[in-house]
C-alpha cells in the first residue's frame, strides 16, 4: 500500500468523533494491506515507530522539510520503513551528515501531506485518535476474530502490531498460542479511582467476601521477571531498567523460585522509613553510569503486591485471592506490600489510616475473584487516594483532538500572585472533563478570549476551577518553579472571583 492511504485513514479518524468510525477507517486500511506491510502501518497509526527513537531532533527536520514536495504519492509503506530503520541504524562518524541525507531523500519523495504526517510520527505528535481500544476493535473486524482474543495477545505481548501481525497470518488459532513468556514485558493492570471505602464497598463488596487491600505508594511501578539467575527489571512503560536497580535485581534473584514474574512498586524511603518524593525515587531509574554511588546515596526498596508467574506456572488468569496465596509463597515478608484482607469497613479504614499516617498515597482495593487484566483499567480494582485540591484560574486553552475536537480541552492553570496582582501557570490538564463540561467551558471561554496562538486560546484570567491533584513537585518547565502531580477537573467555582484564587504561595507550601 501507499503511504498515501495510511495519511488518508489518519485523517478521516482524526476528523471523526465516533469511536466506530474510527473502528471502521482502520479496518478497511488493515484489510488493505499486504501481510508484510501490518506491523509498519499499526506502528504509523498508533502514532509510533517500529525502530522507536530514530534520533531525529525539529532542527533536521526543518532543514530536510525545505526541499520541493512531490506532486504525487509514490511512497510505499515498506519503502518508508525501510528508510526510518536505516536512521535509526545510523551511527559513527558522520552520522549526522547521513541523518540528513537519508531523510531528505524520503522527504523528496513525499507528497505536501504525507510529509506533514512523518514529521508528526517522527517528532511523536501524531495523535489522531487510533488508540489502543480502537485499534483493537479495528484488528478484530479486519481479520474477524474475537476482539477478546486480540486483547488477550495484546496483553500478553505488550506489542499491538506485532499482535495485529498475527491476526493478519494466523488469524484466531495464532491468536490463542500466545503466552505470557518469562522475560517479555506485559502491560500492567491499572486500577479506577473510588471516592473512598464506601465507594469501594459498594462496588467490590458482598456478604461474606473479604476484600484485598495494598498500601498505594508513589514510587515507580516494576515489573520483575526471573528465569534462574537472569532477573530482567521493567518500568510502567515496558523499558528495561534493571541495569539501573541493582537492589531489585538481588531481590529477585534471592527468591526460592526458579521463574517468576511479580508486579510491584519500587521507592526510596528516609532513614526514618517514609517515602521520599516521588521525583527522588525517579532519579535511580534510566541511570547507567555511577549506579553504585546513587545506590548508597539513595537506597531502593522493592514490594511487590502481585504474582503473574511461578515455576512454569501463568496466574494471570487465577483468581486475586489465588495470586496473592501463590505470592506469599515466592516472596519473603520485607518484600511483601502491606495487605488487609477484611469485609469490616472500620478495619479496612484502619487500614487506610495506616498507609496515610505513613506517608503514602492510600490503599488498593481489589476484587478476591478477579484474574490479572494487564493492559486494562477495569472495574476490579480501586484505588482510594488522599488528594489535595486548589481554587486556579485558567489562563489559556488549547482545541482538543481526536473526540475532542472542536472543544476547548486542556486548561493552562495559573494562581494569584500577591506580589504582582498576576497570575503565574503552574500546570496544564484535561483531566475529569465530562462532554457537557466540555461542551459549558468552551462556551465561557471564547467569551472571554482575547489571543490566539496556533491551537491555543488565552482567556480574561476570570474563570476559577476547582482542581484535585495528588502533590506538588518542583518543575523547571513553569514560572512558578512547581507543578501539579495527576492534576484533575473537580468542579468549576462559578461562585468565586480571580481575586479568591489560591496564591502561588500556597502551592508552594505543599511541596513536600
Amino acid at each position: 500500500m501507499k503511504l498515501a492511504g495510511l495519511v488518508a485513514t489518519s485523517a478521516a479518524v482524526a476528523e471523526t468523533r465516533s469511536r466506530n468510525a474510527k473502528r471502521d477507517a482502520v479496518a478497511a486500511c488493515l484489510l488493505a494491506l499486504d501481510p508484510a506491510e501490518v506491523v509498519a502501518a499499526v506502528h504509523y497509526l498508533s502514532g509510533s515507530l517500529p525502530q522507536g527513537r530514530v534520533g531525529i531532533g525539529p532542527a533536521l527536520l526543518r532543514r530536510c522539510a525545505t526541499v520541493p514536495a512531490a506532486a504525487a504519492p509514490a511512497l510505499e509503506i515498506a519503502g518508508v520503513d525501510c528508510a526510518l530503520a536505516k536512521l535509526a541504524g545510523a551511527k559513527g562518524k558522520g552520522v549526522a551528515t547521513v541523518r540528513q541525507e537519508l531523510l531528505h531523500t524520503l522527504f523528496a519523495s513525499a507528497t505536501a501531506a504525507e510529509r506533514r504526517f512523518l514529521i508528526r510520527l517522527l517528532l511523536g505528535e501524531l495523535r489522531q485518535g487510533a488508540l489502543e481500544g480502537v485499534m483493537v476493535e479495528a484488528i478484530a473486524k479486519a481479520w474477524q476474530v474475537a476482539s477478546s482474543e486480540v486483547r488477550r495477545a495484546f496483553m500478553l505481548s505488550g506489542d499491538l502490531a506485532a499482535t495485529a501481525g498475527i491476526a493478519a497470518t494466523a488469524g484466531e488459532a495464532g491468536l490463542r498460542q500466545v503466552r505470557l513468556r518469562v522475560g517479555t514485558a506485559l502491560k500492567p493492570m491499572l486500577a479506577q479511582t473510588a471516592d473512598g471505602l464506601d465507594d469501594v464497598f459498594e462496588r467490590l463488596g458482598a456478604a461474606g467476601q473479604p476484600l484485598a487491600l495494598d498500601w498505594k505508594m508513589d514510587g515507580a511501578r516494576v515489573q520483575v521477571h526471573k528465569d534462574g539467575d537472569d532477573v530482567a527489571v521493567f518500568s510502567r512503560r515496558l523499558n528495561d531498567v534493571s541495569a539501573s536497580v541493582p537492589e531489585v535485581v538481588e531481590a529477585a534473584r534471592a527468591m526460592p523460585a526458579r521463574t517468576l514474574v511479580l508486579d510491584g512498586e519500587a521507592i526510596a524511603l528516609a532513614a526514618n522509613g517514609r517515602p521520599m518524593p516521588f521525583q527522588t525515587t525517579m532519579r535511580r531509574f534510566g541511570r547507567r553510569q555511577e549506579v553504585e554511588a546513587m545506590r548508597a546515596s539513595l537506597p531502593l526498596t522493592v514490594h511487590f503486591f502481585d504474582c503473574l508467574h511461578a515455576d512454569g506456572e501463568d496466574l494471570i488468569g487465577e483468581s486475586c485471592t489465588a495470586r496473592l496465596g501463590r505470592l506469599d509463597d515466592v516472596v519473603p515478608a520485607r518484600n511483601l506490600m502491606p495487605r488487609c484482607v477484611t469485609d469490616q469497613p472500620a478495619a479496612a479504614a484502619a487500614f487506610l489510616r495506616d498507609a496515610l499516617a505513613s506517608g503514602h498515597e492510600g490503599v488498593m482495593a481489589k476484587h478476591p475473584d478477579a484474574p490479572y487484566q494487564a493492559g486494562g483499567r477495569g472495574a476490579a480494582w480501586l484505588k482510594v487516594k488522599h488528594s489535595h485540591t486548589l481554587d486556579l484560574v485558567v489562563l489559556a486553552a488549547e482545541w482538543g483532538s481526536g473526540r475532542r475536537r472542536g472543544w476547548l480541552s486542556n486548561l493552562h492553570l495559573g494562581a494569584r500572585d500577591e506580589a504582582t496582582g498576576g497570575f503565574v501557570m503552574l500546570g496544564k490538564t484535561f483531566k475529569g472533563l465530562t462532554d457537557a463540561l466540555l461542551k459549558w467551558q468552551t462556551e465561557a471561554l471564547l467569551e472571554l478570549a482575547v489571543a490566539r496562538a496556533g491551537a491555543v486560546v488565552h482567556v480574561e484570567p476570570k474563570l476559577i476551577v476547582e482542581i484535585a491533584f495528588n502533590d506538588v513537585q518542583t518543575s523547571p518547565h513553569y514560572p512558578g518553579g512547581v507543578a501539579l502531580r495527576f492534576a484533575r477537573v473537580k468542579r468549576y467555582r462559578q461562585d468565586k472571583t480571580a481575586s479568591e484564587a489560591d496564591t502561588i504561595a500556597t502551592v508552594r507550601s505543599l511541596l513536600p
